[in-house]
């Protein structure tokens, strides 16, 4: 089954979906489930992506980037997602890592690392989270200490996707004192001495991309890797990165609430009890009809925040932030009432139902969770009422 393209769309958008469609029901949708089974990381089929654009999709073309906006952004993860949430998930991060130093890293650094992460020769990984520094993430604990030509980088990162197969490492650490302004970010290469790994954790969903600490014991790392050659500005490219990453997972939250809608739909079209087919009756007519709004409630909202974000509104913060709690949250309900829909058989594993559900359950925490969405969206609303006051 493949995802259904908007027909109002334009011709150049129109192709950027269905190519991703495409790509996803071909090479992505018939492996979900044996890759959530056997918990493998189709790094093989990501770069088949980067190779149609995918892997630096509102990136710079001087470097290699494809050069699209935000909003064909969400439209290609949400065709992704459709076929594998968690895959589509991936690549969301792998891109906002390219992005990142697409936009803020040096002339240099951006020739070195792009060209090779749009191609997926090199994979990232976004290294901001720590055991100690979640939701608070201006208290991070990780050192990055001058010496010389060098940063000697000593921390942990928790949570860290990709870890152990990622090539590049997007890390935040403090190299000035306490909250935000003493953060800096830096490019780390997974081969350097003092890199390592924690145990690959074993989680609810998301089996087909691996998770775990990644591990900085005195790492040294070239000042030349200090991304955009200055300090103090690590926080701020990882809040601005994360407005596009909090677009993207909510696209992800879309694709797969929207593939199991599709597949709970055609079920009680087919499935007879009491004498007619499910869908005759009027009690589930309501509930998918209360999940198609949910569905498109949650398309004009994300397809709104990412216009924000191209057209740097400013309000485009409080916008992205809407749509990531908004989504991820009635995108979860929507996949929950699909397998509820299924009865006994959504709790199979064959059916896929319950794989949509665990894969979309950490979208409302990751990317900053929800509750700390409604943090970002209170800040803006109470400022504008003490303003308007």
């Amino acid at each position: 089954m493949t995802a259904t393209i908007d027909p109002g769309l334009d011709e150049d958008a129109r192709v950027i979906a269905e190519t991703a469609a495409a790509f996803a029901a071909k090479k992505i949708a018939p492996h979900a489930l044996d890759w959530d089974e056997r918990h493998h990381f189709p790094v093989d089929v990501l770069r088949e992506a980067a190779e149609l654009g995918m892997a630096a999709i509102y990136c710079s073309e001087d470097v290699g980037g494809s050069g699209l906006t935000r909003l064909d952004g969400v439209r290609i993860f949400e065709q992704l997602a459709h076929a594998d949430p968690a895959v589509g998930a991936f690549l969301s991060i792998h891109n906002m890592c390219t992005w990142m130093i697409d936009k803020y890293g040096t002339d240099e650094q951006r020739r070195e690392f792009v060209p090779r992460l749009a191609s997926m020769e090199f994979v990232a990984s976004y290294c901001l989270t720590e055991p100690g520094a979640g939701s608070d993430a201006a208290a991070l604990a990780t050192r990055a200490v001058r010496d010389g030509d060098e940063y000697v980088l000593t921390g942990v990162k928790q949570f860290i996707s990709g870890a152990g197969t990622s090539d590049v490492y997007v890390v935040m650490a403090r190299t000035g004192g306490s909250g935000p302004k003493g953060i800096s970010a830096f490019i780390v290469d997974r081969d350097a001495p003092g890199v390592s790994f924690g145990a690959q954790e074993r989680k609810m969903g998301w089996h087909a991309q691996p998770t775990a600490q990644v591990i900085l014991d005195g790492v040294r790392v070239p000042a030349s890797r200090l991304l955009g050659g200055q300090e103090g500005i690590g926080f701020g490219i990882a809040m601005n990165g994360l407005n596009g990453g909090r677009l993207n997972i909510a696209a992800s939250s879309l694709g797969g609430a929207q593939a199991a809608f599709d597949r709970a739909a055609a079920y009680v079209a087919d499935r007879e009890a009491f004498g007619g087919k499910l869908i005759d009756e009027p009690t589930i007519r309501f509930t998918l009809a209360d999940m198609a709004t949910a569905l498109h409630t949650s398309r004009l909202m994300l397809h709104d925040a990412a216009r924000a974000l191209d057209n740097d509104a400013p309000d485009k913060v409080e916008r992205c932030a809407m749509a990531k709690r908004y989504v991820t949250d009635a995108c979860f309900t929507v996949a929950d009432q699909a397998l509820q829909l299924h009865g006994g058989y959504g709790y199979l594993a064959e059916y896929g139902l319950e794989k949509i559900l665990r894969d979309l359950r950490v979208h409302r925490i990751l990317e900053g969770t929800n509750e700390i969405m409604r943090v970002v969206v209170g800040r803006s609303v109470a400022a504008k009422a003490t303003s308007a006051g």
